[in-house]
């Protein structure tokens, strides 16, 4: 089994190292200038700056407080029949969460890489080697904070309060992006460059920053009421939807063919995937499992499809966060895993150790660095028909 072991990159981490080497020292006047509610020192503000622009130059960043989370009780879950499951797993885990109870940080320090997906890369990886620290939330990009559309912006000196908006939702078809009408009753009297930057901040506020990069295709702002308003905290819902309609079950593609030489061939591709699902994973790992128990389409069937799943639920465990299984390709008696991990986390070997007692054959694997995921997107290149993209 052959292995490409990489030490880190000195260009991914020597910015993100001076950053932390420094964040002791702007600590202090940033938590100040959170509970004040006025802007950094000049000099601290032009330092942290030059700090984050070094980590790329995309980059910007803010101070404030983290938004509010929402711990609730067990009574407050949502239990019907149609709720998402991934709404639920966060409801649940809300519940859990200690900090609802302890108050948890209360300072946020948040990067914010816009429109960039290279800037987003390097922003998880801040984040990722963050120090711990129970008075500060280091965000590598800005949430969704509904808190917010029910208070009062302040936009080049003008006050809006944020619970008058109304917003218009608009599929795409052709791009598969939501447009976004965004009215407030004081949009008459703004002025056009106001406008447009508080129908961006709506949009920003209801989905958080990756949200917005992944679904909205314009934010604009409206002169008069839409016909069918809804709140701007429908627009997670809108989106989530969109995914689905995009999408598989539980956000997976399941194409089935056959060769009249190989026999049958079933492929798994997880969709739809922006690099904003996942920004960290640059290393393509291929893992290909060699099976014996399998039917006359050489397919797996009884001890070998049970051990199969056995090694991907213990695959999927040492991963965590670290990794992810994108595409499954199984054929001729073989099940192909296209994996991306976080070359920086060390998580290389123990996914590897996993792999070397398969009893059913020799596993074969190997990895490269592909920070573009070149190789995934080649390889749901080829079935862009049946993706419908």
């Amino acid at each position: 089994m052959a292995l490409f072991r990489r030490r880190r990159s000195a260009d991914s981490t020597t910015a993100v190292t001076a950053f932390w080497d420094a964040w002791p020292e702007v600590r202090a006047p940033l938590a100040t200038a959170v509970e004040s509610g006025q802007p950094a020192p000049a000099e601290v503000a032009d330092r942290v700056t030059a700090l984050v622009k070094g980590i790329h130059p995309d980059l910007d960043w803010e101070v404030g407080r983290p938004p509010e989370r929402k711990g609730g009780d067990v009574e407050d879950l949502d239990l019907s029949p149609d709720v998402d499951p991934s709404a639920l797993l966060e409801q649940l885990a809300a519940l859990d969460d200690p900090s609802r109870l302890t108050g948890g940080p209360t300072h946020a320090l948040t990067l914010r890489p816009g429109a960039s997906d290279d800037a987003r890369i390097m922003s998880e990886r801040w984040a990722r080697s963050a120090p711990s620290d129970d008075q500060w939330v280091f965000q590598p990009v800005r949430p969704a904070d509904h808190e917010k559309l029910t208070s009062v912006l302040t936009w080049d000196d003008h006050e809006l309060d944020l619970s008058h908006v109304s917003v218009s939702l608009r599929v795409n078809q052709s791009t598969g992006k939501i447009e976004v009408g965004v009215y407030h009753p004081d949009n008459m009297f703004l002025p056009d460059d106001v406008r447009r930057g508080v129908a961006e901040h709506v949009a920003l506020l209801a989905l958080g920053e990756d949200d917005v990069v992944r679904w909205i295709g314009a934010a604009t702002s409206l002169d008069q009421p839409p016909l069918d308003p809804l709140p701007p905290t429908s627009m997670p819902s809108v989106a989530r939807q969109m995914a689905e309609l995009l999408g598989g079950a539980n956000g997976w593609v399941t194409l089935e063919g056959a060769h009249p030489l190989f026999g049958a061939v079933r492929i798994l591709i997880r969709h739809p995937l922006t690099r904003r699902d996942f920004p960290a994973l640059s290393l393509y790992v291929q893992v290909v499992v060699p099976f014996t128990a399998m039917d006359a389409e050489k397919r797996p069937i009884e001890a070998s499809e049970a051990a199969l799943g056995d090694l991907e639920a213990r695959l999927e465990g040492v991963l965590g966060h670290d990794g992810a299984l994108f595409a499954q390709k199984t054929e001729r008696g073989e099940r192909h895993y296209h994996y991306y991990l976080d070359p920086e986390s060390g998580v290389l070997p123990e996914f590897e150790a996993q792999l070397v007692d398969w009893p059913e054959g020799k596993v074969k694997l190997r990895s490269e660095l592909d920070p573009d995921w070149a190789w995934f997107n080649a390889f749901r290149r080829q079935y862009r028909r049946e993706l419908g993209s």
